[in-house]
């Protein structure tokens, strides 16, 4: 069924639940209790979180029902039964920590990789047998002419028998260049009690089925797959893992050709090696793809379950790997970046799934529990804007109510659980996030642009012998850089990722250009398919590349954007140009939806104009009212504030539309301006921290500039009384925030892009206002604003419930590092908790401005 615009409107009021994000859970060790699981089920599903993910990692005390144990087992099927009663999702992941394995893989199924060893060779004949480490088998030795200093290209086999290499004689200077294959030795990270051991090999089958029989049969005989919405497989990193036994068997079969007498050129490097490599990489991907995600998904089906995958990283798979798996899943944010969450999206895009989620808020505001409200809303904004409809919040941690100190968190950020002082205000952002994600499964993707991944130009890099990453994703990533994506999104374009497979399900002409930078080995089949879409009336623009596409427009990363603006035209034109503006488009029937997110920390006034035509309304996606409509031939007039965002949806003439609440204006405004306006004064502000009596204060008022409040971590309440001569509609103005440096950029250590709001806020960091006891609303992100309403003459109380984060209480939280210490002492170094001497750096909490009541 077609849904109109009043349908839209009305799911967008009240989204059905299964859109709602879910969280990862840490169990950590395991060592849970029934009690303790049913409170924090209980608790996530009281704020409107729709699911959980259950992650079994670490240790953080003493275990005595570890991994696979009849008590664990019992545990996790008493958490299914409770989320069952609650309405939850449940999903739960195929092993511990990362990536897959576990005591029950033996040599035989571990993960490999293909190790070199050069060095000068004698003149008389010697033989080369296996090296130094246990399982290491000889697969490949050459001999040059040449010492290490003066090397020749002209590698000569030496023949292998019996696993040695029996060197003849040389006449002069000359080295050997061996290859090995070699147990990575890589042991599950993170891994729980009991799931301690090696990390399969992803490209054996026989490995695959050996990890599912050991631990994805007992799990699923725990917890049967009609209960569950997936099973999960997290981001691959096997690190180094680059060879199987049959590699050279199964590269004879698919490419056509003998590689072991070529399989130097893998460590020389050169461009004569980049054949080589290229289709090595593509044979991998291949085994991966088959002996790896087709076994996991198939095995899921027959137990009556859906396999979810985030497919990238070692082994390198492609955007086209995912089509392997039932549900697909991504992670990073940077709407205008190749992320992670990008090259899922793309795939569910490509290949027809509705639904697409992603690993959320993975390292966001780094350390632990400094994250506020606005820092989940601004990096959702983020996902939403690179394709995704499907939150998976990393995560909550499992803590249990005898703890020491503030209790069990992640060693990475962020922690989202009740135990954050803001928490009153989840329920409101779980609904606004469960508003957008329902939209954005409505309806199609919409995607002008196509930005071709070079995989075979980027073979040329991958790999540690080539001194890089062995993720196709990361080093896909580099090799494009950010300056392409980012000119697409500037010529007002949205673009989905293409790789070699994907273009046999992508009928010509269905988009309307594809854009390849640093293309120049790209396969006949994919050049031919490029020149029927150009055929078909798309424009192709290579930029930066050598590739030959008869009809293909050239330009260079600079005139990127200005070239696709003038060969295509803006999806959705913004003016002034601003390119922390992001747009989203997706198509609904006849109903086009646009989702407007700032993701900076500025302001932004202007007009959009869609391409499409007709009438439109604005949606506001905090308070679900309809904010705006009118005529598209006029021009959309918007006003957004830091990391505010509207929907704009455009219909046709006569389609069935809500009733707006003001149709005289489109402008969403991101507080209302109150100069000019009568104001009221009130009396002295008090502060009343719990319990103790209230004392005066002066606004604005910053807990860590007094000694006695410098690491509180909870609510205080402040207080004044107003007098009104006649009834008055009120409005409460806490003010604009303002713009801050932007923190970590890329990577620092451990710490991977984590996201922060860049502003400082009016309140730090959530403020419940109630006007003579009763509650009047929430403010934690712009607007700062509060609609009292119509207020009656007489005397008023006006209270401010301001609830901060738990990073100043956790700055001299002694007990984190104790316990730790134990663990360390018990299990081993396991972990490295993150960044906690910088829990409260740059920390504001408390009323930071002083509030205005606006008449009117």
């Amino acid at each position: 069924m077609t849904l109109t615009a009043s349908d839209l409107y009305q799911g967008f009021v009240d989204p059905p639940a299964g859109s709602a994000p879910m969280m990862r859970w840490w169990w950590f060790g395991p060592d849970v209790t029934d009690d303790e699981l049913d409170r924090e089920l209980e608790a996530m599903e009281a704020v409107g979180i729709g699911g959980v993910e259950v992650a079994y990692v670490y240790p953080l005390s003493d275990v005595t029902e570890p991994l696979g144990s009849p008590g664990f087992f019992g545990h996790l099927r008493h958490a299914a039964d409770t989320a069952l009663r609650l309405s939850l999702r449940f999903d739960v992941t195929l092993g511990s920590g990362w990536s897959f394995g576990g005591p029950w893989i033996t040599a035989e199924h571990a993960a490999r990789g293909l190790v070199w060893d050069s060095r000068e060779a004698p003149l008389t004949p010697f033989r080369i047998g296996p090296s130094g480490w246990p399982g290491d088998t000889l697969v490949a030795a050459f001999v040059a002419d040449g010492g290490i200093q003066e090397p020749t290209r002209a590698y000569v086999p030496v023949v292998i028998k019996d696993g040695v290499a029996q060197v003849p004689a040389g006449r002069g200077p000359r080295h050997v260049l061996v290859a090995y294959s070699r147990l990575t030795g890589q042991n599950v990270k993170r891994a729980a009690v009991g799931a301690e051991g090696p990390v399969l090999d992803h490209y054996s089958a026989a490995a695959t089925l050996a990890h599912l029989a050991a631990f994805g049969d007992p799990i699923l005989d725990a917890v049967p797959g009609e209960m569950l919405g997936s099973v999960f497989c997290d981001s691959l990193e096997v690190y180094g893992s680059d060879w199987t036994p049959d590699l050279p068997a199964e590269f004879h079969v698919r490419r056509g050709y003998d590689v072991l007498p070529l399989l130097h050129l893998l460590a020389v490097g050169g461009p004569e090696g980049q054949t080589v490599r290229a289709d090595m990489w593509q044979t991998l991907a291949e085994l991966y793809e088959e002996r790896f995600i087709s076994v996991c998904r198939d095995w899921a089906n027959e137990r009556g379950v859906k396999f979810r995958i985030q497919s990238y990283g070692t082994p390198p798979g492609t955007v086209s790997s995912f089509r392997y798996a039932d549900l697909y899943e991504g992670e990073g944010w940077g709407f205008r970046e190749v992320t992670q969450s990008r090259w899922a999206a793309s795939a569910a895009h490509l290949y027809g799934l509705d639904v697409v989620s992603a690993e959320t808020w993975t390292w966001v505001h780094s350390p632990s529990f400094r994250a506020t409200p606005l820092d989940l809303k601004g990096e959702a904004h983020q996902h939403f804007l690179g394709g995704i409809n499907q939150l998976v919040g990393h995560g909550w941690p499992y803590s249990p109510p005898d703890a020491p100190g503030h209790g069990w968190f992640f060693y990475a950020s962020g922690a989202l659980d009740d135990r954050n002082p803001w928490w009153v205000a989840m329920p409101e952002l779980t609904a606004y996030l469960t508003r957008l994600s329902w939209l954005l499964r409505q309806g199609r993707h919409v995607a002008d642009a196509l930005l071709y991944l070079p995989n075979r130009d980027v073979a040329a890099v991958l790999g540690k012998a080539q001194g890089a990453h062995m993720d196709l994703w990361r080093t896909t990533k580099m090799y494009l850089g950010d300056a392409v994506p980012g000119a697409i999104r500037d010529a007002g374009l949205d673009f989905d990722l293409l790789d070699d497979d994907a273009v046999s399900v992508l009928e010509p002409g269905t988009r309307r250009t594809i854009v390849l930078a640093r293309a120049h080995d790209v396969p006949s089949a994919t050049v031919g398919w490029l020149e029927a879409c150009i055929a078909a009336g798309s424009t192709v623009v290579l930029v930066d590349s050598t590739v030959q596409v008869a009809g293909a427009i050239t330009t260079d990363v600079e005139g990127l954007a200005v070239t696709l603006v003038s060969q295509v035209g803006p999806d959705l034109a913004v003016v002034p140009a601003a390119p922390e503006l992001g747009v989203l488009h997706r198509r609904v029937g006849s109903t086009e939806v646009y989702l407007l997110a700032m993701t900076g920390p500025g302001e932004w006034r202007g007009v959009v104009r869609p391409r499409a035509g007709g009438p439109f309304q604005v949606w506001d996606p905090m308070s679900a009212e309809i904010v705006g409509a009118g005529a598209v031939d006029d021009g959309v007039s918007l006003a957004l504030g830091p990391y505010e965002a509207v929907v704009i949806v455009v219909g046709a003439d006569g389609d069935a539309w809500p009733a707006p609440r003001d149709s005289s204006s489109a402008e969403s405004s991101s507080a209302p301006d109150a100069d000019g306006q009568s104001l009221v004064e009130t009396g002295p502000w008090q502060v009343s921290y719990g319990s103790e009596e209230p004392v005066p204060v002066t606004l604005p008022h910053r807990w860590e500039d007094d000694r006695a409040t410098r690491h509180l971590s909870g609510t205080a309440t402040y207080a004044t009384t107003f007098t009104l001569a006649e009834t008055r509609g009120i409005t409460l103005v806490f003010g604009d925030s303002s713009p801050v440096g932007a923190g970590w950029e890329g990577e620092r250590g451990m710490v991977g892009h984590s996201f922060r709001a860049e502003v400082v806020a009016p309140v730090g960091e959530v403020a419940e206002v109630r006007v003579d006891g009763v509650r009047a609303g929430i403010v934690w992100c712009p607007p700062y604003v509060v609609e009292l309403g119509e207020l009656a003459a007489g005397d008023h109380t006006l209270t401010i419930a301001v609830s901060n984060t738990l990073a100043n209480a956790l700055a001299v939280d002694e007990q984190t590092a104790i316990l730790v210490e134990h663990v360390e002492a018990t299990y081993g170094r396991r972990f490295s908790m993150q960044d906690l001497e910088l829990a409260d750096a740059t920390v504001s909490s408390g009323l930071l401005c002083v509030p205005r009541l606006v008449v009117g």
